[in-house]
């Protein structure tokens, strides 16, 4: 019988099944996918976060922190290319500094290492194209490919006696009296303790094994633009985001591959949401007037490009790009869930809500769960 099974090859299940691993347990990974980490893990902009925008003393913020500074010292380890390229987070209306006044004290209270504030004229020295009335530059903030560094946790778990099964989608985890239970459509996976990392699929995992989260998965996909201009942009420059949504804006973001990305959209996937989730309808009715925004986004690269060019006036060019996704949760009431959730019944752990920056955090979600579950 295996100590731990992790349901879930995302790379906050790899990195919990590492953390689990390397303490000497005997863990067996069951990913749905013939392939891991192919949803959130590899379809996002690469960034590697560092804290500035979440809410002092939640887990995002503490997680983000711990896990950015374990991750550059992860991939120094291991070879893989982690860049801190740097972040500006510009404001460029009157109505965006007091917003911007209070990602300063956050980024302060969560220890955010050498951050600085900027005026109009000290903008164009940390991006030499770009505009604003004021900025926050944060130069811990990087990029790295996350496929790569779940690749090398995947690699870990198996060097240390862990077993990753592709293909194994675990449709409930049932608790015995001395051991769970997981039901995949090959048959039962025996384990003392289970921790599910099941990203879209989490509430309705959680929901079949007996748990009872009063939230739901509402998902979004979002999509970019590559800007064919990559010389106007040198790290990651983003806009002053809305403090009541958990999505950052249209920003400008280049990765490790030398591309810059110009995005995303966020558009709620109908035909995957709960929609007899009273939160879900919540959602469009509250944000609708955002939904619209995001929509025209998507239309329209002419809007898209006006958003980008508020604080980088030059661009021009842009080409397609990826796509992005997001599994948020919704509580009942219609809230987006803000921090990281998990919910606990007899012998598993269920994580319900790990969007960014989950990637950035996940050697430090890994160890924070591995020490509950040992």
């Amino acid at each position: 019988m295996h100590d731990v099974l992790v349901a879930g090859g995302g790379i906050v299940g790899l990195a919990t099944a590492r953390a689990l691993a390397l303490r000497g347990m005997r863990v067996v990974v069951l990913e749905r996918e013939a392939r891991l980490g192919q949803h959130q893990t590899t379809h996002n902009s690469g960034v590697i976060h560092a804290g500035i925008y979440y809410a002092p003393g939640s887990l995002k913020a503490r997680l983000c922190v711990e896990g950015a500074a374990a991750l550059y010292a992860y991939c120094a380890d291991k070879g893989i290319e982690a860049v801190r390229c740097g972040k500006l987070v510009v404001a460029v209306r009157p109505d965006d500094l007091p917003r911007l006044d209070e990602l300063e004290r956050r980024a302060r209270a969560n220890g955010v290492q050498d951050l600085a504030r900027l005026g109009p004229d000290e903008i164009a020295t940390v991006e030499p194209h770009a505009r604003g009335l004021s900025a926050l530059h944060s130069p811990n903030t990087g990029m790295v490919d996350f496929g790569a560094v779940a690749a090398a946790y995947a690699a870990d778990i198996e060097a240390h006696g862990g077993e990753i099964r592709r293909g194994a989608p675990v449709r409930a985890l049932v608790e015995r009296e001395d051991h769970v239970e997981a039901l995949t459509p090959s048959g039962g996976v025996a384990a003392r303790r289970a921790v599910a990392c099941a990203g879209a699929w989490s509430d309705r995992l959680a929901l079949a094994s007996g748990a009872r989260p009063d939230v739901r998965i509402v998902p979004f996909r979002g999509s970019y633009l590559t800007l064919t201009q990559p010389a106007l942009v040198r790290g990651q420059i983003y806009p002053v985001p809305d403090p009541a949504l958990p999505f950052l804006g249209v920003h400008l973001s280049r990765t490790v591959a030398g591309e810059v990305l110009i995005g995303p959209t966020a558009l709620l996937v109908p035909r995957r949401a709960p929609l007899r989730w009273p939160g879900t309808w919540r959602v469009m009715r509250r944000w609708w007037r955002t939904g619209l925004t995001e929509i025209a986004h998507a239309a329209s690269r002419r809007l898209l490009l006006r958003e980008a060019r508020r604080f980088v006036p030059r661009i021009d060019g842009v080409g397609p790009g990826p796509h992005g996704f997001r599994a948020q949760a919704v509580a009942r009431d219609g809230g987006l869930v803000d921090d990281f959730l998990l919910a606990r019944t007899g012998r598993a752990v269920h994580v319900l809500n790990a969007p960014s920056p989950a990637a950035t955090a996940s050697l430090a979600i890994g160890e924070m769960i591995a020490s509950e579950v040992t």
